[in-house]
């Protein structure tokens, strides 16, 4: 019997940080649709021709206006790469395009507070400009010549249907493309496959941070984060915060449930934010990088990753504190167990009707078929549009072969 209550514990409190979330989640995912459709990525090679700090603010840009999953980021960057952008800004692109977007940011406001979205958005910067330093200093010109090579060989790895996608050419300004019957359509289809890339993922970080938060006491996490050790606290959360990250498995707006529980038992300011960075170094994705650029360069990438993630954290959490934006209170939204009718309810209504009409709107334009053929790599062949049941999408791929 407590076993059952233990894991019904578990699941209201997963389901209720679903339900705080649930908004934030459609409100991103929407907002990260319509960016797909009116910013064209086609020359995103061309336009990252080197790692100069303007070509590392293009892909920053560019990467802030993706999608936040982090397997189609990192699809996207090694396309970058084969079609010759540089291989530093291409990294620079994969940084923005998990610790840039609107999702995140929203969430960490809801789940947490505003101060952990600012952070974010904050130290994502910092972390690309430490990690081009990184590469500029450490990065041999042999290294990166061979993980060019074996880029070069579309060894598949994840979502390279989405990255083809995300990378065609797009016809027309991006207000004729907003606001014509095909821009609909097209903003249907992404908003749907940023659920679909997602949700396991999301659905992961609630169940883990359900279980942590309702099975795991207190006292636990403050020894383990050295609560009673304020400066050794600060150092140990920014540097355990990305291993944590590493053993949840999860990634992107995945990890932000996890955060909370996290900030709630007592890791610092700082280890929050390393934690939320490290996505781009789990298992899965290491493995991915080893497809991509050959085993030599995923240890310098895990590596460097890795400090850099560390780095930026602890850049944040000093520059935080000195201007007093750190929050004193623990209190989150995880202890928040209850659903009523307020501002939360509505928007998860709003927000759900949105949901409804655009998901409606992909299976009577042809999303299921298009997601198909991105699956099985037929998203690239022949230089072909795919065309939808009422008119062509924004897309159109070319010969290419991820």
């Amino acid at each position: 019997m407590q076993i059952v209550t233990a894991v019904g514990h578990a699941l209201w409190m997963s389901f209720t940080m679903l339900w705080q979330i649930f908004w934030g989640l459609s409100l991103g995912f929407l907002f990260s649709a319509v960016i797909e459709v009116a910013v064209s990525k086609s020359e995103m090679s061309k336009l990252l021709p080197d790692a100069s700090p303007r070509s590392l603010t293009v892909a920053s840009l560019l990467g802030a206006a993706s999608s936040s999953c982090s397997y189609a980021a990192v699809a996207m960057a090694r396309s970058i790469v084969r079609k010759g952008g540089d291989f530093t800004a291409a990294m620079a692109f994969q940084f923005a395009a998990t610790n840039l977007v609107l999702e995140l940011g929203v969430l960490m406001w809801v789940l947490i507070s505003w101060q952990f979205a600012a952070a974010e958005f904050i130290g994502g910067p910092i972390m690309i400009v430490v990690l081009a330093l990184f590469f500029r200093f450490f990065l041999k010109d042999s290294l990166k010549s061979e993980a060019i090579g074996q880029a070069d060989k579309g060894i598949a790895g994840s979502m390279e249907g989405h990255a083809a996608m995300s990378m065609g050419e797009q016809h027309g300004t991006w207000k004729q493309r907003l606001s014509s019957r095909d821009g609909w359509i097209a903003i249907s289809h992404s908003y749907v496959m940023n659920w679909s890339m997602l949700w396991r993922d999301i659905g992961m970080g609630l169940l883990i941070a359900g279980a942590l938060g309702a099975w795991v006491p207190d006292s636990f996490w403050q020894k383990f984060f050295l609560v009673s050790h304020p400066t050794a606290a600060m150092i140990w959360g920014a540097f355990v915060g990305p291993l944590i990250s590493v053993a949840s498995f999860t990634c992107s707006v995945g990890n932000v449930p996890l955060a909370a529980v996290l900030w709630n038992g007592g890791i610092s300011f700082g280890g929050v934010a390393s934690f939320i960075f490290g996505d781009l170094i789990i298992l899965p994705i290491l493995n991915i990088y080893r497809k991509y650029y050959g085993g030599r360069m995923t240890v310098f990438l895990a590596v460097t990753f890795y400090l850099a993630m560390v780095s930026a954290a602890l850049v944040v959490e000093a520059l935080f504190q000195s201007i007093g934006w750190v929050p004193t209170e623990r209190h989150t939204a995880v202890l928040d167990a209850a659903i009523t009718f307020n501002y939360t309810t509505v928007l998860d209504i709003i927000f759900g009707a949105v949901f409804i009409v655009l998901t409606f709107e992909f299976f009577r334009t042809g999303g299921p078929e298009m997601m198909r053929m991105m699956e099985k790599g037929q998203h690239d062949h022949g230089g072909h549009e795919h065309h939808a049941s009422h008119g062509h999408t924004h897309h159109q791929h070319h010969g290419h072969s991820e």
